[in-house]
């Protein structure tokens, strides 16, 4: 190719990317669409490059001095995933300073120089996760870990060993617990806590964080009753005899609030270990989903001084202190690459481990009871257009199809009020199907969502105590928005953290029980893959720089032990997180069982 048709090529490209026109239901492809024509032009830049280097001499030579080209770091012989728009698959990857430069075959070894040289083995590497809906935070000395617990028996233990290491009086929490995963199929209650620690109050917050159970002093120092009326937006449960039987629905920061909190420093040095902790998930990027300003300024302080390695971050906040959040939004700007603000977070309905989510039916077995909004409709669509006036993005939290149909419809009505052409508000969970035409008005608006495949697994027996029917079966519905046109990323909620599980559950909707739900839901592995990865970055106005492995991005990526694209569905579970980079550096590698 001469040099006037490379120039020629490359104002063609960029002003086919340019003048094309965006359409409702194509944003999303289209962005990718240009985001591939800058990688072409990167690609005729290249040939122009050499081109230049080789006038007058013949192949040889220039291929000699295209191999001067130094980059930091080759990885090859392998099969790298660059989950780029046409889901290309390469064998080799060159890295410099943190950043992609080219994709391609082993040819990369002798067009470029690398410091350092990884054989794959012919290992799988992709790009990292991007968990768009996540909550981590730093633990105190009072916190206990349940997450893995399998029995109440071993709660109280740990509970009991707990109130030994920090003596009588102080409060102990915890979190993680799930009667779904307990030998006794039950919830813990207020006499299990008092068996293990009479002279401590506790509270331990279930997995998903909608409920916990505290101990009689907890209650006590609530000033909870058998006479206490439920709060708005929560239920207080009781036993048989009128007693409350420890357990809070929604509102157990009646018991939360009561805590005395732990030293900046204490919190500072633990979230830096819970966050490095995602980097062996392959984990590289999240939105964690409930922050305030002040928080902000604490992951601020641990970002400039962390010694471990982090994933980059973003933030959302209520909508509690406006004031608050447009000074911090005045003083970081839009933050950096590592951590920035998110979108306002919207507390729309409670969720099914309550069970509190907003239904259009009542729930199974319960005549009347459909759950609640956690505001009235109209705080709710005051709210919904304040922010968005204010040009701000949302995420908002809606697990109920009625209280999806209500968002969708005030969404909708605020766009066609004041339109944004790329606004990117998402609905965070969507974990019932909602009518056909709320689906469609999603498209029509682009209002996208980051969905919790893994709900279906762990949540399992939650949705079929409290759902039936077609409602039970598309439980966290994915196929069928995304066939309808609405982008949808994936992420975990921390049920559990790790993507795996999302993953298999998103191709195979199978319960814990081994039960499948809905399978006109599942979708392919790819499209998941992509879900996880590009679309996360796409829903955080982030997928100019990460999200794939295409030239200019960040090379934030993972090794997996297997051929994920290829294995059988039910192995997917069992897939390793090899190695994580990030920016090019090595910062996760597991470490062999025989070592």
């Amino acid at each position: 190719m001469n040099l006037r048709k490379i120039i020629k090529s490359i104002f063609s490209i960029r002003h086919h990317s340019l003048s094309a026109k965006p359409n409702c239901t194509e944003v999303f492809a289209q962005k990718y669409f240009f985001k591939k024509s800058l990688s072409a032009i990167a690609t005729l830049l290249l040939a122009l490059t050499f081109t230049l280097a080789g006038c007058g001499q013949d192949r040889e030579k220039a291929l000699t001095k295209a191999a001067q080209i130094p980059v930091d770091l080759i990885l090859h012989n392998g099969k790298i995933l660059t989950i780029d728009y046409n889901f290309n698959i390469q064998s080799a990857i060159a890295i410099n300073a943190g950043k992609v430069i080219i994709t391609g075959d082993e040819s990369i070894l002798t067009q470029y120089k690398a410091s350092k040289i990884v054989d794959l083995n012919g290992k799988t590497l992709m790009p990292g996760f991007n968990d768009t809906h996540t909550h981590i935070s730093g633990n105190s000395r009072r916190y206990i870990d349940l997450s893995d617990t399998t029995s109440i028996i071993e709660i109280q233990s740990l509970v009991r060993d707990k109130a030994n290491t920090l003596g009588p009086g102080e409060w102990i929490t915890g979190y993680g617990w799930s009667e779904d995963e307990l030998t006794e199929q039950r919830k813990p209650t207020r006499y299990d806590l008092d068996d293990a620690a009479p002279n401590n109050p506790v509270v331990l917050t279930r997995a998903g964080a909608h409920s916990a159970v505290g101990s009689s002093m907890a209650l006590s120092a609530a000033g909870i009753t058998s006479q206490t009326p439920d709060p708005e937006g929560g239920v207080i449960e009781h036993e048989d005899s009128g007693q409350p039987n420890g357990i809070i629905r929604e509102r157990h920061n009646l018991l939360l609030d009561l805590v005395p909190p732990s030293s900046e420093a204490e919190m500072i040095a633990s979230l830096e270990v819970n966050l490095n902790q995602l980097l062996a998930k392959g984990i590289t990027s999240i939105t964690d989903a409930q922050k305030t300003p002040a928080e902000y300024q604490r992951w601020e302080t641990l970002y400039k001084q962390a010694q471990l390695p982090l994933p980059r971050a973003a933030l959302q906040f209520e909508w509690n202190d406006p004031e608050a959040i447009s000074a911090l939004k005045k003083r970081v700007g839009e933050g950096n690459d590592n951590l920035k603000i998110g979108p306002i977070k919207i507390f729309v309905d409670g969720g099914f481990t309550g069970p509190a989510a907003y239904t259009i039916d009542p729930y199974h077995n319960q005549a009347t009871y459909r759950g609640y909004l956690n505001m009235p409709e109209s705080e709710l669509v005051s709210q919904i257009n304040e922010i968005h006036d204010a040009g701000w993005q949302m995420g908002i939290h809606a697990i109920g199809d009625a209280a999806i149909q209500l968002v969708v419809d005030t969404l909708g009505d605020t766009l066609i009020r004041a339109p944004k052409t790329d606004h990117r508000h998402y609905l965070n969970h969507f974990s019932m199907r909602p009518p056909e035409n709320t689906m469609k008005k999603m498209a029509e608006h682009n209002i996208h969502i980051t969905q919790q495949a893994n709900f279906t697994y762990t949540l399992e027996g939650r949705y079929a105590e409290n759902l039936d029917g077609f409602r039970l079966a598309h439980n966290n519905p994915i196929r069928s928005p995304m066939e309808h046109g609405v982008v949808v990323a994936l992420s975990s909620d921390i049920l559990p953290i790790g993507p795996l599980v999302g993953l298999y559950a998103a191709v195979t909707r199978k319960g814990m029980s081994g039960t499948v739900y809905g399978p006109d839901e599942a979708i392919s592995i790819g499209q998941a893959l992509r879900a996880y990865t590009q679309i996360g970055a796409f829903i955080n106005f982030d997928d100019d720089i990460k999200g794939t492995l295409e030239p200019g991005k960040y090379a934030d990526m993972i090794v997996l032990s297997e051929d994920i694209l290829n294995i059988d569905a039910e192995q997917i579970l069992d897939v390793e997180v090899l190695q994580t980079y990030k920016s090019g550096e090595l910062v996760f590698e597991k470490v062999p069982a025989n070592n």
